[in-house]
Order: C-alpha cells, then sequence, then structure tokens
C-alpha cells in the first residue's frame, strides 16, 4: 500500500476511534450514574473500542515507517526537531498516541478484571476518558495553523 493510500486510511479511521470511545465513555457514564448491570454488550463495547484504537495504532505505525516527513525527521534531527510540523509529525503525535493507547488499554484490562458493575463502568470512565483526551490532543485538526490536515481525506 502506498504512502497517500495509507495516509487516507488512517485519517479517517480516526472517526471510528473517536466515535467509538465517546460512544463507550458516554455508556459508562451512564452506567455508573444510573447503576446499571455491566452486560455482556457494555463488555463487548469496552474491548471493541479497545480493538479499534489498537488498529488505529498499527496503522500509525505502519505509516510513521514510511512516511517521507518522519524519514526527514530521523535523518536531519538536528535541524527537524526545531521545525514545528516536522517534530509533531516525527515526535509528538506519535508519542502522545502511543501513551493514549496505553491507557485506553491499561483501563480496558482494570475494567475486565472489576467485580462489581459500578467500578467496570467508572473504570472504563475514568481510563479512557483521560485517552480520550490525550488523542484529541494530538490530532493534527483543521483548525491548527502549524500541523491543519483535512478532517475527510480523498482517496
Amino acid at each position: 500500500m502506498n504512502y497517500s493510500s495509507l495516509l487516507t486510511i488512517h485519517s479517517w479511521f480516526r472517526w471510528a476511534v473517536l466515535i467509538s470511545l465517546i460512544i463507550t465513555i458516554g455508556r459508562a457514564w451512564f452506567g455508573r450514574r444510573n447503576k446499571l448491570t455491566f452486560t455482556t454488550f457494555d463488555n463487548k463495547l469496552r474491548h471493541m473500542t479497545a480493538t479499534i484504537c489498537h488498529i488505529q495504532l498499527m496503522l500509525g505505525f505502519w505509516l510513521y515507517f514510511i512516511s517521507p516527513i518522519v524519514t526527514y525527521f530521523l535523518n536531519n534531527f538536528g535541524e527537524a526537531v526545531h521545525l514545528r510540523e516536522i517534530r509533531f509529525f516525527g515526535m509528538e503525535h506519535i508519542t502522545v498516541m502511543i501513551f493514549a493507547i496505553l491507557v485506553i488499554t491499561i483501563g480496558s484490562m482494570k475494567a475486565k478484571r472489576k467485580h462489581a458493575d459500578r467500578e467496570k463502568f467508572n473504570t472504563i470512565y475514568v481510563w479512557y476518558s483521560i485517552g480520550l483526551l490525550l488523542i484529541l490532543s494530538s490530532i493534527p485538526w483543521s483548525f491548527l495553523p502549524l500541523t491543519s490536515r483535512p478532517l475527510l481525506r480523498v482517496f
């Protein structure tokens, strides 16, 4: 797969990540607030959201290693670290995203091991929310002047 196609897939897949996190966090908030039973559906939602995040991370790793921006960053680190856009994609974006997926993964594992329904919902709510905030902080949104990327790429 070429760089352009992979970049488009990665860009589109972010919406699956964001939507699944928002739904899962919303369900967890609602479940803990209303003292609901943690059902098989809730467990599948927890697992599916973590899996979507892992797929996006793998797409990101693949993209990272074929990106001309990252290649430039790695080959010219001394100069590139002072260039905001190059540094963002070469270092900041990947670091924050790895950490965000790690937080979501830990939250998923912790929730899976909890016994009380409220504890499960609360664990998902807290850990997935932190992961979502990290992700939101490191997406190259179209409104950011130095790292601006389109909200929807076209193949």
